[in-house]
């Protein structure tokens, strides 16, 4: 089955190109250029009056899409930024920690550049005390944060780790510790949003979840979401005016916030890839398309790709995740990644590479001939 038709506009853009990097961006259907137009369209004849449309049936439309993608049934508890890296700010401003004391992050060394640096620098800063655990092995990482929560006020952690492509299991370990006086548990979902079926459910009754539309959700930059458990952080001190919320019984002069997820909200921002989101949402349902269906005709490519590698030199490296998997990629780690990635490159074909891990997306766009194209480029190698 080809899916192609929905994408033939980046397809078009670059006919001889082999993207297999739907991992690291994703290209964008059809419908995300009719988002784009609607957007525009709408600045154009609204004016200021374009807010009401956003805010009034854009933004609640989004979230209930996004909490009936998580499971939760909580669309009140979803809030958009522009990236998940504004929402790391915001959460280490918001999170409970001893008095005197820095906030306690408690992570993984498998964590992607965004929270990785930045928990880095403020170390460096002395702003945080960091605790870094190392991912593998990945069954029982759940639980050995789980036995140093005590030590932490938030715990980070991916449920999808982009490095290797294996899944964290026993997350619900960490669940049951997260407090809204800590510690706080954040799953970061960027390769599960929109790639692993119902990826949170009851997990966010105590855990925050940050995911994107760059990945899986086929909506590019600009779109950062974060589900927020009840009664976590009522009052985020890093705090925008959409997050105003004029509560009667506050002292004259307190600055108010909304109940729900709102109160993490920030300023003005670009609801382009609002826009673009919800003409991908809605061509996903008119095309049938679940994320258990799309990740189904995936796992079908990723393990015709993982027999077609066999006898290839990419089949020297080690594959760190087995092709039925959750991940949307092969992970194949060697010395000679790089030089693989380049050489692929060269050829038009385009992957990625992680340090020595080299990494092949496949997504909606792809089909066998697609596969088939990636193995013969292989077997250029040497």
């Amino acid at each position: 089955m080809s899916y192609k038709h929905l994408f033939s506009r980046s397809l078009g853009a670059a006919p001889g190109r082999l993207h297999v990097a739907a991992h690291s961006h994703h290209l964008w259907p059809d419908a995300s250029f009719a988002g784009q137009v609607e957007c525009w369209d709408d600045a154009a004849r609204l004016a200021d009056r374009k807010w009401e449309r956003v805010m009034g049936e854009l933004w609640p439309e989004a979230q209930a899409e996004v909490a009936a993608e998580l499971r939760t049934g909580q669309p009140g508890s979803i809030v958009f930024a522009g990236n998940t890296h504004d929402f790391i700010v915001r959460l280490w401003a918001a999170a409970p920690r001893r008095a005197g004391t820095p906030l306690r992050v408690l992570t993984t060394s498998g964590e992607f550049h965004s929270a990785r640096r930045q928990f880095a620098r403020w170390a460096e800063s002395g702003d945080i005390r960091l605790e870094v655990l190392p991912p593998e092995p990945h069954d029982t990482l759940a639980g050995r944060l789980a036995e140093r929560a005590g030590e932490a006020d938030l715990i980070m952690v991916s449920q999808l780790m982009f490095g290797t492509g294996r899944m964290v299991p026993g997350l619900d370990a960490l669940a049951s510790v997260a407090a809204p006086d800590g510690p706080w548990v954040v799953i970061d979902g960027y390769h599960s949003f929109m790639a692993v079926p119902e990826p949170l459910g009851a997990l966010g009754r105590s855990c925050f979840f940050l995911a994107g539309g760059y990945k899986y959700a086929m909506s590019g930059e600009g779109i950062g979401l974060m589900h927020c458990p009840p009664g976590f952080g009522p009052r985020p001190p890093i705090t925008g005016w959409y997050a105003e919320f004029e509560d009667l019984t506050l002292p004259p002069g307190q600055v108010g916030y909304a109940p729900d997820a709102m109160r993490f909200m920030g300023a003005t921002f670009d609801p382009s890839a609002l826009y673009r989101f919800l003409h991908i949402r809605r061509m996903l349902a008119g095309e049938g398309l679940s994320t258990a269906r799309i990740s189904a005709h995936v796992d079908a490519l990723k393990q015709r790709l993982a027999a077609g590698l066999a006898g290839t030199v990419l089949d020297t490296a080690e594959l760190l995740d087995p092709p039925s998997g959750p991940a949307r990629f092969l992970a194949l780690r060697h010395a000679r990644a790089p030089e693989w990635q380049a050489a692929l490159l060269a050829q038009d074909c385009i992957t990625d590479v992680r340090g020595d891990v080299l990494r092949i997306g496949l997504g909606l766009y792809h089909d066998d001939e697609d596969v088939d194209r990636v193995v013969a480029l292989a077997k250029t190698l040497d």
